[in-house]
């Protein structure tokens, strides 16, 4: 059956004024192409039409409900479909690129409007930001190696929504430096309140996912973190962050005395000294503790056998010392992390923390690259 081009513009005219407009039209246009593709298949490879199936895709902005032809042996699947399909990928990944790029998901739905054609609401945008979060769910919940030499705990923290409240949560990126000298983001975990339980869970996580040998760990005062280390990784050594340790100390003083604190505990930490250990420089850090206490008597604490764990780094070469008595290797990120945080107020809830950090530290292209300082040092032998 022919129709002359009046019929057909009659048929165009009803359709596009109908309930569903253009769109219905362009429904019509997508299954009639499937319907003819399928055709050609059934005469290529000798099989027959079986009915419909229905499915749900996106294009240009808009969904649509589209009849898919089946065939008999069930082999036939649309060119049409993965064309469609890409388009919906590639819009996913714009809408995760500037999410994570620090841009609210109102700013993310004018933006997909001016591309796609449609605006999307918060929810909407939220939906379509599915696949990045079981991106970066999977990627950090991946296979690591067996052995890091190094190890860095930080926290960020960020304003973050809970139970109908905002509290400035940590964050804590978890970086290993890896035996080739290059360094990888292995967790980022949050804790509402910091224990030794939590250091536990991340440590029996890491070890489940392949990690048996760590060796010198780097992290802040964390709570219980030494009998945590001790009982997951007994070989691994503990470094208390120096930097944090002189600005405690700094920060316990009148200010007259500041000066004076901050360039003795300078000298006392300096990590180029000759002839030196751990235990002998401990020694000296009581010492000046001893001195200041009598003005200063909160200061005593400072004696606990504990700090000696601030001072390990003597116990390696004067070349890699710097390197290793403080988590500012992780500074960089940090500054990564608020950079797209800090675009926005307090953030809507921790998964959406995770995710945005996640993704900041999946893309870090800087640690692909080996540090040369550790070329020698016997931490890596």
């Amino acid at each position: 059956m022919e129709f002359t081009h009046e019929q057909i513009s009659e048929i165009i005219s009803e359709i596009t004024n109908g309930e569903s407009g253009l769109q219905g039209l362009v429904k019509q246009g997508l299954e009639s192409l499937m319907v003819s593709e399928r055709r050609l298949y059934n005469t290529d490879h000798q099989d027959v039409s079986n009915g419909y199936r229905d499915r749900r895709v996106c294009h240009g902005g808009k969904i649509f409900e589209l009849r898919v032809p089946r065939s008999r042996n069930s082999n036939f699947y649309p060119m049409l479909l993965g064309v469609l399909k890409d388009q919906e990928e590639e819009a996913q990944k714009l809408v995760s690129s500037l999410y994570c790029s620090g841009l609210t998901t109102e700013q993310v739905g004018k933006i997909y409007e001016q591309f796609y054609g449609k605006h999307y609401s918060k929810s909407q945008v939220s939906r379509l930001l599915t696949t990045a979060r079981e991106d970066v769910s999977l990627w950090l919940n991946r296979g690591l190696e067996h052995r890091y030499p190094i190890l860095y705990i930080d926290a960020t923290y960020v304003l973050t929504r809970r139970d109908n409240a905002v509290s400035n949560e940590a964050y804590y990126t978890v970086l290993g430096v890896r035996e080739d000298r290059t360094r990888e983001v292995l967790t980022v975990v949050n804790f509402p309140t910091e224990s030794a339980t939590n250091w536990k869970e991340v440590f029996e996580d890491i070890k489940a996912r392949g990690v048996d040998t760590i060796d010198l760990l780097v992290c802040d005062g964390l709570c219980g973190i030494e009998n945590t280390l001790a009982a997951t990784f007994p070989s691994a050594d503990l470094q208390l962050c120096t930097v944090h340790l002189k600005r405690n100390l700094i920060n316990k003083v009148k200010p007259r005395d500041k000066k004076q604190i901050a360039e003795e505990i300078k000298r006392i930490c300096a990590p180029d000294q000759w002839d030196v250990n751990p235990e002998k420089v401990f020694e000296n850090f009581k010492e000046f503790i001893q001195r200041w206490q009598k003005s200063y008597p909160p200061l005593k604490r400072y004696q606990h056998e504990r700090y000696r764990f601030y001072f390990t780094y003597f116990k390696y070469e004067r070349e890699i010392r710097g390197m290793i008595y403080t988590t500012n290797w992780i500074e960089r990120l940090n500054r990564d992390y608020k950079r797209v945080i800090n675009m926005r107020g307090a953030m809507p809830n921790p998964q959406a923390v995770i995710l945005l950090m996640g993704t900041v530290a999946q893309n870090a292209d800087i640690y692909k690259y080996p540090i040369y300082n550790f070329l020698e040092s016997k931490l890596f032998y």
